[in-house]
């Protein structure tokens, strides 16, 4: 039987749907294929206690830190209307066992879903409806706590409890003013540890922190906008000065279509960083499957389609893929599926380095628990398992020279659910793209994660009252907003302050130290913006694992000022404060051999070194010796002199 060569059939398939890579992608490239996204930003609050009982917020265990494990298996139940949700419906498939690993200062009854919720804390609410306002949304009149289910495991109980705090705001970007749904309060569900197989560990520490999430319209037309559009909603966050910072404080759901696709939910991004290619590739993942589907169409009706499973005896075969070795000596079994009239489809282009067959292993990973690789095509784009193994296959399952084989392992206990998975996945080909929920890798690429949750999910919390919100309380939070960001902005541009420093101030908060400053100490704006944007950011990076007190910036430049010592040597000094965050500025200028000494008694040194000065090439310059000259200098006036005032003096 011909088999198609899977390399070139990849890359001509890219080139025949017009992908193009991010750095390389114009607005009409988006505009041609319809690209369409929104975002929900999450934000942990920086609250004493967590959303529903009185443990602590923010304390973290490590992995093997806990006291105590709990096992549960979840299922599904009835909606109010009497129906299931498809998520919790996939994960009932996937027959997990979930261990949670309970540390005694993190946890208590209401965590494992002993104990009805305590009053929803008052602290968190406050700060939730503060950042709201701040977002330019109004308030509901009246608090409804709702149950979002959760059928993965991640919170014991298997709903979230959240509840809508502001509805109808917007945020203002450079070019366009993007639309917010909404924002909610919700608890944080808990940190995974591990996921192997059919058992899912997870740690409470993070269950239950408050949490808001911010919701926009699908009004980003390129991965650019929606870039700033999840940066201005961290950054207002971040000016209220109630959210939590650092890794795993903050993470975005990219909500991503194209024309003639349908809404995909990227979870969990990370970084802000990710979400350009992230964005960029799910909306040509779409277009090619698309492009995929109307082959398909051509070629077989629906109705018509039908596979054919097989097991295979590894007997009559010659393995070498590693794999493949390794799940025969375990004893699993081993199954080839014919899909009609898919020759050319498996090995065609969806995402950069992944054809479409990849669709298939991530949802058999996910939905039957076979690790990866779980599975090897006839159209495999590095060839691991050799064409007479298929040739044999094609035989066995009377294959046509249209059609495409898979060959998969797993347990035994596992096998119908894998033939259900790829059958389920061979017919959604039909429909184009499937209503999905994926996990975002750094690489811009993502893999199935979940069926993409319905309506039927949400209903009424009956554990909990609703709260009534006071117009006089929302209007007494009001006065604490701060001033909306493109104010901030537009002050830092009126200053001269580069725009490259905008985003580390911003992700920081700094501006209002910065205005402090200016205003108090009277440091020109844009020197000082300079120096915190660029040098403390510089510092920041280098020595990423200490912990830096931002007001004793300001100490540092008030000493300079009551000291009457030139901000040159700040740069320095601020290097030994993150070193050692607790010492006095004297002992830090006694540390860097700090002596005062006047701008006469410097100038008398500039003759002498001028002498020293020995050039080693024959095409030194004039420029030579002056620099060599301001470089001796430096460390005599740092501190007492700007070295621009001895420019002049030097010949």
């Amino acid at each position: 039987m011909k088999r198609i060569n899977p390399r070139q059939n990849f890359e001509d398939t890219c080139k025949k749907i017009g992908y193009v890579n991010r750095k390389n992608a114009t607005q009409s490239d988006y505009d041609r294929i319809g690209f369409m996204s929104g975002l929900e930003v999450h934000q942990q609050l920086l609250t004493d206690h967590k959303l529903f009982c009185h443990c602590p917020a923010g304390i973290f265990q490590k992995p093997e830190e806990f006291d105590a494990e709990v096992v549960r298996h979840m299922r599904p139940t009835l909606s109010e209307l009497g129906e299931y949700d498809g998520t919790a419906l996939m994960e009932f498939k996937t027959r997990k066992e979930i261990i949670y690993r309970l540390s005694h200062p993190t946890a208590c009854t209401y965590e494992v879903d002993d104990t009805p919720p305590f009053h929803v804390d008052r602290q968190a609410l406050d700060y939730a409806i503060e950042v709201a306002l701040a977002s330019k949304m109004s308030i509901v009149g009246e608090v409804h706590i709702t149950r979002k289910q959760y059928l993965d495991g991640s919170i014991p109980t298997g709903f979230q409890r959240t509840a809508i705090i502001g509805i109808e705001g917007s945020i203002q970007l450079k070019n366009k003013t993007i639309r917010l749904i909404q924002m909610s309060l919700e608890e944080d569900a808990c940190r995974e540890v591990s996921d192997i197989g059919h058992r899912r560990v997870y740690r409470t520490d993070r269950l239950g922190m408050p949490l808001i999430e911010t919701v926009t319209y699908p009004e980003c037309m390129n991965p650019d906008e929606l870039q700033e559009a999840c940066n201005y909603i961290r950054f207002l966050n971040r000016s209220t000065g109630h959210v939590r910072t650092g890794i795993g404080a903050g993470r975005e759901d990219v909500n991503v279509s194209c024309k003639g696709g349908t809404r995909v939910e990227i979870k969990g991004v990370a970084h802000a960083k990710w979400i350009p290619e992230l964005s960029h590739n799910e909306c040509f993942r779409q277009w090619a499957l698309l492009a995929i589907r109307t082959e398909l169409q051509k070629r077989i009706k629906k109705e018509d389609f039908k596979i054919r499973a097989l097991e295979l005896n590894p007997a009559h075969f010659n393995f070498y893929y590693t794999p493949l070795q390794e799940a025969m000596l375990r004893k699993e079994k081993l199954y080839a599926v014919n899909l009609p009239q898919f020759a050319g489809l498996l090995s065609h282009f969806t995402q950069p380095g992944k054809p479409f067959y990849d669709e298939f292993a991530g949802r058999l990973k996910v939905i039957a628990c076979l690790e990866k690789p779980n599975m090897a095509t006839s159209e495999d784009v590095d060839d691991v398992v050799s064409d007479n193994v298929f040739e044999k296959v094609q035989q066995l399952l009377n294959a046509a020279e249209s059609d495409a084989q898979i060959i998969f392992w797993a347990p035994e206990a596992d096998v119908k659910t894998a033939v259900e998975v790829i059958e389920e996945r061979a017919l959604m080909t039909f429909d184009g793209v499937p209503n999905e929920t994926r996990k975002s890798f750094a690489n811009g690429t993502t893999i199935f994660e979940r069926v993409l949750p319905g309506a039927d999910r949400m209903y009424p919390d009956t554990d909990s009252v609703p709260i009534p919100l006071k117009t006089e309380h929302i209007e007494k939070l009001a006065l604490n907003v701060p001033d909306e960001l493109q104010g901030r902005f537009a002050q830092l541009r009126e200053w001269g302050v580069p725009e490259d420093c905008y985003n580390y101030l911003s992700t920081h908060n700094y501006f209002p130290l910065l205005k402090k400053m200016v205003d108090e100490l009277g440091i020109p704006p844009k020197e000082l913006g300079v120096f915190m944007g660029q040098r403390l950011k510089h510092l920041h990076g280098r020595y990423r694992k200490l912990t830096f007190a931002p007001a004793r910036l300001y100490d540092l430049f008030a000493c300079l000022q009551a000291g009457q010592i030139d901000s040159a040597i700040a740069y320095n000094m601020l290097k030994v404060l993150f070193e050692h965050p607790k010492i006095d500025f004297d002992s830090i200028l006694n540390i860097l051999n700090f002596k005062r000494i006047t701008k006469e008694e410097i100038e008398g040194k500039i003759k002498f070194i001028a002498s020293k000065f020995t050039p080693c090439r024959k095409d030194t310059t004039a420029a030579d010796k002056r620099n060599y000259i301001m470089g001796q200098l430096r460390q005599l006036s740092e501190g007492n002199l700007a070295l621009p005032d001895l420019a002049s003096k030097i010949g």
